[in-house]
């Protein structure tokens, strides 16, 4: 069964890669994403989560293993805390900072999205596969990780920019 799971897991340890990576260098919007849900941000300390979410990706990506998965799906229930408190403050002005970019508000798609993500790479913590996932058929592994990381990253980082909600605060009149 967890199996499965083994692409979820994946994808999502690619988005930690990808997402993790620009906030080390620029950790700025993160900082305003972390301030304006009134929790505190810093560059040290954004700089230091975006080190775990990279290597923690990287762990998961190269030896998948029991406290790989655990970081990951502790990594991606953090997230989704974020947003739900986001959400219930009203939401942050400008961005969560997940993806590095300013104009990627958190959604209630998007914590359904990081929660089913927590809860996938949490079961694999606790019963991983039997074989690493490059023994069974790799190619199929990598190809639905790549498109449900794809997918994923749709839901967080470009379906909050269709919104009525992304419009209005950017200005945009609403159709």
């Amino acid at each position: 069964m967890t199996d499965a799971l083994v692409p979820f897991v994946l994808a999502a340890a690619v988005l930690l890669v990808v997402a993790g990576a620009p906030k080390v260098l620029d950790p700025a919007d993160t900082v305003r994403g972390l301030r304006s849900a009134g929790l505190p941000g810093s560059p040290a300390l954004v700089r230091v989560l975006a080190v775990v979410e990279v290597v923690a990706g990287i762990a998961a990506l190269v030896g998948p293993s029991r406290p790989a998965a655990a970081a990951v799906a502790l990594l991606y229930a953090g997230f989704t805390g974020f947003v739900l408190l986001a959400l219930a403050r009203g939401g942050v002005v400008e961005s969560c900072g997940c993806l590095g970019r300013a104009d990627t508000p958190p959604t209630r798609a998007h914590a359904i999205a990081t929660g089913l993500v927590a809860l996938a790479a949490g079961a694999l913590a606790v019963s991983p596969p039997a074989q690493p996932w490059w023994s069974v058929q790799p190619a199929l592994v990598v190809v639905l990780a790549a498109v449900l990381g794809f997918l994923l990253w749709q839901v967080i980082a470009v379906l909050p920019t269709a919104t009525a909600a992304a419009a209005r605060s950017a200005g945009r009149p609403i159709s």
